[in-house]
């Protein structure tokens, strides 16, 4: 169930999927207005530049080979320049569906690359879930982040992808585009002056990261501080020390709110199982500790929440 890190686990269920806008010459004026809302929409710019404008926030320019991730629902606009007199073109999901035509032809594209054109790359990821919206708590609206960092190889191998309109073309795309996003968070996560969430730099923590990284890859062991410092290899009074100064809080409480999260997940996903079984499977041999601890932790009963979760599928499905 967990993962190898506390990264790895949060971003496993943010996946592109047909999301792929792609324009290669664009031209002054131009607006076009990204309308879904999606949880995580990513843009770069191959060559040439404009400005994204996201929805009640300044213009942010984005100049070749930069990348800016803009956090739904906010909608945001792609415009030549701020005030541009274009009319704008609402892109939604039908611009990215294989029977407005694939890749080559979707809105705003043309085989022809020309002087002064800008080639936009846009990639929208839908993130459901409890565990990925934990990644999503610890972004602002809008990030940037430069061109020249490991992103760039993607970037090529995208620029090469687009042009051959093969077979298999779209799962290429999805994979490269899950590749630069997880390239560009890890960058601006790592920028310099930043201000992270607390597990991003735990992670590197010799005694918290190892501590994280045992959590997530067995959260439902029966930990106790003691057993923990233990595979650690470290006395428990330094371990509690240590994780507190680098997470934020003590290691049982983390452990608790990451086993809530992974159980909301398990009570939207598999309507089947019981309560017993979702509370066994993330360490509880008595249910009525885990209903407890998961008001606690999520505000609401174990089955009042799953009720609510089936509710919003049927909905998303309608």
């Amino acid at each position: 169930m967990g993962g190898v890190d506390v990264f790895s686990d949060l971003i496993r269920g943010v996946r592109a999927h047909g999301s792929l806008f792609g324009s290669s010459a664009l031209r002054p004026p131009w607006a076009l207005h990204f309308v879904d809302g999606a949880p995580l929409t990513l843009c770069t710019v191959l060559g040439g530049d404009g400005w994204i404008v996201p929805e009640g926030g300044p213009p942010e320019p984005l100049r070749a080979r930069e990348t800016v991730v803009v956090r739904g629902p906010t909608t945001f606009m792609f415009v030549d320049e701020p005030g541009t007199r274009a009319e704008p073109v609402a892109c939604g999901e039908h611009c990215a569906t294989p029977e407005q035509g694939g890749t080559r032809h979707r809105l705003g594209w043309h085989d022809g690359h020309g002087e002064g054109a800008t080639t936009l790359i846009v990639g929208a990821y839908p993130v459901r879930g409890a565990i990925s919206h934990r990644l999503l708590d610890a972004l602002p609206v809008v990030l940037r982040v430069g061109g020249g960092g490991t992103a760039d190889p993607v970037l090529d191998h995208l620029a090469a992808e687009v042009a051959v309109d093969a077979p298999g073309q779209q799962v290429v795309l999805d994979r490269l585009l899950d590749w630069m996003l997880v390239c560009t968070l890890r960058e601006w996560f790592d920028r310099p002056g930043g201000q992270p969430p607390a597990w991003w730099a735990a992670q590197r923590d010799p005694v918290a990261g190892e501590a994280l990284r045992l959590l997530h890859a067995e959260p439902a062991a029966p930990w106790t501080v003691a057993a923990l410092a233990e595979r650690v290899g470290v006395s428990r009074s330094t371990l509690a020390k240590r994780f507190a100064e680098q997470v934020g809080e003590p290691p049982l409480t983390y452990l608790t709110r990451w086993r809530m999260t992974l159980a909301a997940d398990l009570l939207a996903e598999r309507e089947s199982a019981t309560v017993a079984n979702v509370a066994r499977a993330v360490g509880y041999s008595d249910p009525f500790g885990f209903s407890a601890a998961f008001k606690r932790v999520r505000g609401t009963s174990p089955s009042e929440f799953r009720r609510a979760a089936v509710l919003a599928g049927g909905r998303e499905r309608g």
